[in-house]
């Protein structure tokens, strides 16, 4: 075994070292410093963050996991990103949270970690974090909440909120029967059980090989979560040992198989801009482009809301991520490590499939080219993505006059004005809500419809945005336009009643205005007043990327190591 990193803080014999031994020695025996690996456990429990709330449990079984194994747990809390409470979004504060992960890592005497993640941005943020530092690390997901009832059906998280919200204000469904199905979603510990953003997350750390095999899929509740969790304490002392540090596992073939299985699992948009920022982060030449090439023709496989039926606890029971990479052998670099030293087709070529109906073979799927694509044109130089499978297969080439909203509160003001010029035909604009604009990227793109729109029975209508929208959503919704109107792009000239172009087919985008139309609106146009001149949003805004570059720090992109070369006394 290699020296360990701790030995820095623990195994010396001057001032320094007693220091550091004796302020730690608070009950803990001194054989725990006898050069044994020290092992964090990077907690995002929070009571302020629903989905992760039961981390102390799962903490505690990863605990056990490392003192079995010959280890020295440590935990320690970072920022935590509760998505159904904070405000404007969580996304302002995932690299906020992904810096406190970096510096916590290597100011530390720590020789691995175990992430413990969960709600949307604590997978992302984590990752980022851990992987500039690039210490051996483990993943271990907390797991989506059981299936949600309402009057004897399965509802799922956030999906079945568009849906109900949308019935709740087209006078569809009572006030009553709107508060009971919110009181029958949410019935256990656990993140969003459609496959949204968390579920997304989780999948994408397996598809990694950041995970044990199957760790995404288990629900909360189950009590095979908490034997991942103590096989995953185990096998971080391992790794350890051996050095098997996270940039072994974070390989350009693992990023490649995670935008496959990704498209496979109909997972959310907000995948690429998670995925381009980890990849940022261990220098890792990933591009825009690359989620196109390699994901949007791939098949769906996995019938799950929003673009399916079922939810993730019968993903579980019908096989999980494993099952989903068997399907996927022939698309796969099956020869990426992953975090139990093993390849990820030596862990997954025996997956077994228990339901069909939730995880289609590769060779019958529930679409055919379901992965998210990539669109370009003059309203988007830098990109814009949408995802077919949760969209409307009937608006897929249309072209519609532009219904524009200036702001989130524009669009409040007027969308159920009975005098909005708006018919299903035309396109909704949203801008200023983008990394820049809102700030933090919001997920406000899936537009709720007109409420004349509604009522008329219309369900569906293109939407475009410098924003994001919820995994758990669908619709035919044009995302992250990149650059984003706050910043200048050709977004922030649309004007109501231009006419805009989607062939989502041939990949286009178009904002059928001459140039010379465009050149005069921009020379008019003004940036926005800045959200704020101090404090952490002052430095957000001066330094976040665009959508297309994953909406990291530009400072951030990079490894920093994990050396630390001066004192502390």
């Amino acid at each position: 075994m290699a020296k360990l990193r701790s030995e820095d803080w623990f195994g010396r014999s001057d001032q320094s070292g007693f220091i550091h031994r004796s302020w730690m020695k608070r009950g803990v025996p001194d054989h725990e410093f006898d050069g044994r690996p020290v092992i964090g456990i990077c907690n995002t429990w929070s009571e302020l963050t629903p989905c992760n709330a039961h981390f102390r449990e799962i903490a505690e079984s990863v605990r056990i996991g490392v003192y079995e194994a010959g280890g020295f747990p440590v935990e320690f809390p970072v920022t935590s990103l509760g998505e159904p409470i904070m405000r404007p979004t969580t996304m302002l504060f995932r690299n906020l949270a992904s810096m406190d992960v970096e510096e916590s890592l290597r100011a530390n005497p720590l020789d691995g970690v175990v992430l413990l993640t969960g709600c949307d941005k604590t997978t992302p943020a984590l990752l980022m974090g851990a992987a500039s530092v690039g210490l051996p690390t483990i993943v271990v997901p907390g797991g989506p909440m059981l299936n949600g009832k309402y009057r004897g059906t399965d509802i799922g998280s956030g999906t079945d909120v568009w849906k109900f919200t949308d019935e709740f204000r087209a006078g569809e469904m009572s006030r009553e029967e709107y508060e009971q199905a919110e009181s029958g979603m949410t019935r256990s510990a656990g993140h969003c059980m459609t496959m949204g953003t968390a579920s997304t997350m989780a999948s994408m750390a397996e598809s990694l090989g950041m995970t044990l095999p199957g760790a995404a899929a288990i629900p909360a509740p189950d009590s095979r979560r908490k034997v991942l969790a103590h096989m995953s304490g185990r096998r971080i002392v391992e790794m350890a040992k051996e050095g098997l540090d996270l940039y072994k596992i974070l390989t350009r073939d693992a990023f490649e198989n995670a935008i496959k299985v990704n498209a496979a699992i109909g997972g959310s948009t907000n995948f690429i801009v998670h995925l381009l920022a980890i990849a940022g982060r261990v220098g890792i030449d990933l591009k825009l482009e690359d989620f196109d090439a390699l994901g949007s023709r791939m098949p769906l496989l996995v019938n799950l809301m929003p673009s399916g039926q079922y939810l993730m606890e019968d993903s579980y029971y019908a096989g999980g991520v494993p099952a989903v990479i068997r399907e996927l052998k022939d698309h796969l670099h099956w020869d990426a490590l992953t975090v139990n030293g093993k390849k990820i087709g030596e862990n997954n070529a025996d997956a077994p499939c228990y339901n069909r109906d939730v995880i289609f073979p590769l060779d019958a799927p529930l679409i055919e080219e379901a992965g998210i694509a990539v669109l370009r044109g003059n309203l988007c130089p830098g990109g814009s993505i949408i995802k077919p499978s949760a969209a409307s297969a009937e608006l897929m080439k249309v072209r519609g006059r532009a219904v524009v909203f200036e702001t989130i509160e524009d669009y409040h003001e007027r969308v159920d004005d009975p005098d909005l010029d708006v018919d299903e035909t035309c396109f909704m604009v949203l801008k200023n809500v983008g990394p820049v604009g809102y700030p933090g990227m919001a997920e406000v793109g899936n537009m709720g419809l007109p409420k004349k729109m509604l009522e008329k029975g219309v369900r569906d209508m293109v939407r475009i945005s410098d924003g994001r929208m919820s995994g758990t959503a669908f619709g035919t919704v044009v995302l992250h336009v990149a650059p984003e109107a706050a910043v200048g792009g050709c977004l922030a000239l649309v004007q109501e009643g231009d006419m805009i172009e989607l062939d989502v087919q041939a990949r286009r985008l178009h904002l059928d205005v001459s140039d010379a139309e465009l050149e005069r609106r921009r020379a008019a146009w003004n940036a926005p007043q800045a959200h704020d001149t101090r404090g952490y949003v002052s430095l957000y805004t001066s330094h976040v990327l665009q959508a297309d570059q994953g909406v990291d720090f530009d400072f951030l992109v990079g490894k920093s190591g994990s050396v630390v070369k001066r004192e502390a006394h």
